[in-house]
């Protein structure tokens, strides 16, 4: 009982928080376009250099926490593959939702209430490194002429390369400095679930039988891969606990908003992404029970 109230615990305030950005899209449809703009280049990148910078985060504690995510995405993008091959979809249609998954919008703020602050940290390089691969494959995957190397000019890859620059040289701000930046980026969690539940106002249900087989997909392959890789590099318990809350995540948002940029069945991506999201209801509580100590 004491880890079902737990579980509750953990994922009431993330479903809270994205119903209320529903309602407000129902009632007031709010234009999110601008304080997505000012989450992703401002407040995100602050929360991700104060958690690179902060004296208690060492790079190469999480090195292989991170190699193991890339391989579990990219395994994820094997799958989502051979899955678009089966239901005779485009593989990029339906594999880059299953190899992405939403580490930003639910992942940050679910590691950060089930495991604390250290969580917290390893939810940011989890995060770092699935969109990492986002930008740099993502549009390589829909539009092959997609310059790659646009990717450093993302406010939130630059803010983690100065942030590790100055935890690996030690360097220090001035704490009044690093305490507002702290400020801004206590914006962007909130704020992105807040807009993960006015984006799904706008998307419909359609094309289910894609949609009903890569929310299940999905998740099932990122949790799979995850211990598996986990369990083959060595990681220790509480590394293999984030690899697989960090696979049961949904698909991310961002693939619809990649699907409509490059015009590639923005429609049918959208509901594999509502989809997929409302099955995070069961998955991710799955998790959960997985891997929150008893």
């Amino acid at each position: 009982m004491e880890l079902f109230v737990r579980i509750l615990e953990v994922i009431f305030p993330v479903i809270a928080v994205v119903m209320v950005g529903f309602w407000a899209g129902r009632k007031n449809k709010p234009e999110m376009v601008v304080a997505n703009r000012l989450n992703m280049d401002y407040f995100t990148p602050a929360m991700v250099f104060t958690v690179m910078a902060g004296g208690d985060f060492h790079i190469r504690e999480y090195v292989w926490l991170a190699g193991g995510a890339a391989i579990s995405i990219f395994a994820c993008g094997l799958i989502g593959y051979l899955t678009a091959r089966g239901l005779r979809e485009a593989p990029k249609t339906v594999g880059l939702p299953i190899m992405i998954n939403n580490s930003g919008n639910l992942g940050i703020p679910l590691a950060l209430l089930a495991f604390g602050k250290e969580g917290m940290a390893a939810a940011v390089v989890l995060f770092l490194v699935s969109n990492t691969i986002h930008f740099i494959i993502g549009p390589w995957i829909l539009n092959p002429e997609a310059k790659i190397s646009d990717v450093w000019k993302i406010p939130m890859i630059q803010a983690a390369v100065l942030g590790l620059t100055f935890n690996i040289l030690q360097i220090h701000l001035w704490q009044p400095l690093m305490f507002a930046l702290k400020m801004l980026g206590d914006i962007s969690v909130p704020l992105m679930l807040f807009a993960l539940g006015v984006r799904l106002c706008d998307v419909k249900f359609s094309e289910s039988k894609a949609a009903l087989v890569s929310a299940i997909v999905r998740p099932v392959a990122g949790m799979g891969t995850a211990a598996l890789i986990g369990w083959l590099l060595g990681l220790s318990d509480a590394f293999i606990a984030q690899l697989i809350l960090f696979g049961s995540l949904p698909p991310a948002v961002l693939n619809y908003m990649f699907a409509e940029r490059y015009h590639q069945e923005p429609h049918k991506v959208a509901s594999i992404v509502m989809i997929g999201n409302i099955a995070g209801l069961l998955f991710i509580p799955l998790a959960l029970l997985i891997v929150l100590p008893r």
